[in-house]
């Protein structure tokens, strides 16, 4: 079937290029909030209803338009961010003049504007595409884009929108988004009845001071709290923000945002370089929490590749992955043994009953009555005297309630119970260590250790899986992995292919002190073992790294999946749960994980130890 070549209708084409550039409301927001950060704003206001189906409003303080720009304004390719007809060095946001034409044709578009300095205010209306004349308008300063009916002249599109609840959230997430990357900028976002974002503009000259506080207030405290500051310089690429210790981690990447020259973008190569600089602290199914800012040199990135501008192009990809993993992995290692404190927030939640009450602030252990008396059959009744009631309850009722609080002779309340006695004995040996003193050890796993501010509770076995790990890498760094030899070479059964592929890998292998050869049939003999692993299960150890090596990413680089078999012969060398430790051995321990970086989390990103101030013990008793 032949037919004629003819140029389609205008208006055609102008629904055409509206599909590319607004796919939702949220698209027509992140246009339109982007102009008026290009216009210099201090603050932008965002109304929806019905989830933007009905009304999209985007009011700003910016240096606005004048009624000659008004008209350019809504006709396609026009731009004045786009200085000498230059697509390389792009300094704005917005650039292609795409955003109100595309937006215009598909709804009932109110343009107003009042250029700075201007006397009046002037406004144009555009009715699927079709423009009307420039007219006098009411507007204080800056710019007001109303956005009435969207996608009324292209009703299929409607069918493709969701619950009106749901594009609410997706124009959400783009404002947070974009007022993560502006911090100096106030934002607001209204359903016309209530306010469901509001970020003032961030006080202040310094921008990182500035973006901590903004992403407080948009991911939350938690993070602000348990995040690493990121400052890395690399051939003219900067690189800034805040990510997250590895204990603080999601089911999902939703809480990972990156920005490039103030542009939020989610891109592939960013994405994997976050999660290879984590490869080590967490596991697989778990993914960081983090907002990155990249600054690039425009002509170093292609932001020209995607419709609506979310993916970017790099000149030089390997050196912006490179930049990310080293940043990121520098800040991991100098955290240390840190851990977040969502680890103890989760512990002491875990401690009360669902549904329980919250424990009484203040008080003291008997509430604002100070301490409480039981009386009659008090295991029963629960009932309670304070002293003033107690005075009233009876003859002898005050005096054996007093004999009862009082005392047992027999304690001896020493610097064993408690950080320091009433009578001023020093702190024991070990407790003004971060990691305290070792008091205890709890079912041959667990290791109680005192500090000056409370307590600490560690995974002996957690711990010690990230002490062998980094010392194998140390190790395999220096000088390779030493091995020690097996008596009697051990005979490893295995599937055909799980064992070729294990044999497969037996020079990288054996960079890590294990020595391994074909057997034929689906078996492999071990010759050699790393060294400080001691006594191993070979045969678990080489079932292990079989999955292991069936997991790994190809794209891996060979220290990367080096690595990743590190972390898996380490479990298999560390304490194991159910071994009981002397004091000294549990005090080396934690000496260790305060000297070792990444202690804070085993291999898998679990943490290695609990803290608990005195204040989080108090209230777990209702002492405060």
């Amino acid at each position: 079937m032949t037919s004629t070549l003819r140029r389609l209708p205008d208006g055609l084409i102008n629904r055409i290029a509206a599909g590319e550039v607004v796919e939702r409301p949220a698209s027509a927001v992140k246009e339109l909030v982007e102009n008026s950060l290009d216009a210099g704003a201090r603050q932008v206001d965002v109304t929806l209803r019905d989830g933007g189906r009905a009304l999209i409003l985007v009011a700003d303080d910016g240096h606005g338009m004048s009624p000659d720009e008004l008209r350019l304004a809504i006709d396609r390719h026009c731009t004045s961010k786009l200085a000498g007809d230059d697509l390389v060095n792009i300094g704005s946001l917005g650039f292609r003049g795409e955003a109100l034409p595309s937006i215009g044709a598909v709804s009932r578009l109110t343009l107003a504007s009042r250029a700075q300095g201007a006397d009046a205010a002037w406004q144009i209306r555009v009715e699927a595409g079709a423009a009307g004349p420039v007219e006098p308008a009411r507007l204080p300063k800056g710019t007001r884009v109303e956005v009435r009916d969207l996608f009324y002249a292209t009703p299929a599109r409607l069918k493709f929108l969701k619950q009106p609840k749901t594009e609410l959230g997706h124009v959400q997430d783009t404002l947070q988004r974009l007022a993560m990357a502006h911090p100096q900028v106030g934002f607001t976002l209204s359903d016309g009845d209530r306010q469901m974002l509001r970020y003032p503009p961030a006080g202040g000259d310094d921008l990182f001071d500035a973006r901590l506080a903004r992403l407080s207030a948009v991911i939350g405290r938690q993070f602000a709290d348990n995040a690493m500051a990121i400052r890395a310089e690399r051939e003219g690429l900067r690189l800034t923000g805040y990510a997250g210790l590895p204990t603080l981690n999601k089911a999902n990447a939703q809480s990972q945002f990156l920005f490039v020259n103030g542009r939020p973008v989610k891109d592939r190569l960013l994405q994997g370089a976050l999660r290879g600089a984590y490869q080590d602290v967490l596991a697989r199914d778990r993914h960081p929490m983090a907002a990155l800012f990249l600054d690039v040199p425009a002509a170093e990135v292609d932001v020209n590749v995607h419709p609506a501008k979310a993916e970017v192009r790099f000149r030089a990809p390997g050196l912006v992955r490179g930049l990310i993993v080293s940043a990121l992995r520098h800040q991991l290692a100098d955290a240390g043994h840190r851990a977040s404190g969502s680890v103890a927030e989760q512990a002491l939640g875990a401690f009360r009953p669902e549904g329980a009450p919250a424990a009484p602030q203040g008080g003291g252990r008997g509430g604002a009555g100070g301490r409480a008396y039981a009386y009659g059959d008090g295991a029963r009744w629960g009932g309670t005297y304070t002293p003033a009631q107690a005075a009233y309850a009876g003859p002898g009722m005050r005096e054996a309630a007093d004999t009862y609080h009082a005392p047992l002779p027999d304690i001896d309340a020493g610097p064993s119970a408690r950080a320091e006695s009433p009578d001023g004995a020093p702190t024991p040996a070990g407790a003004d260590h971060p990691l305290g003193a070792a008091r205890a050890q709890l079912h041959e796993n667990y290791i109680v250790a005192q500090t000056d501010r409370g307590l600490v509770l560690v995974d002996q076995h957690a711990a010690h899986e990230r002490l062998v790990y980094e010392r194998i890498k140390a190790e395999l760094a220096e000088r390779g992995v030493a091995r020690q030899g097996l008596l009697i070479p051990e005979v490893v059964e295995l599937e055909a292919r799980a064992a070729e592929r294990v044999a497969g890998r037996a020079a990288e292998l054996q960079r890590l002190g294990l020595t391994i050869e074909a057997f034929g049939g689906g078996a492999l003999v071990v010759r050699e073992v790393p060294a400080l692993l001691g006594e191993v299960d070979v045969q678990g150890l080489i079932r292990d790294l079989a999955d292991e090596l069936e997991e790994a990413d190809d794209t891996l680089s060979l220290e990367d999946r080096l690595h990743s078999v590190c972390s898996r012969m380490a479990c298999h060398g560390s304490v194991r749960a159910g071994r009981r430790l002397t004091v000294d051995e549990m005090n080396a321990l934690l000496r260790q994980m305060e000297a070792t970086p990444k202690s804070g989390q085993c291999n898998h990103g679990r943490p290695t130890y609990i803290e608990l101030g005195l204040a989080d013990i108090e209230q777990l008793f209702g002492r405060r």
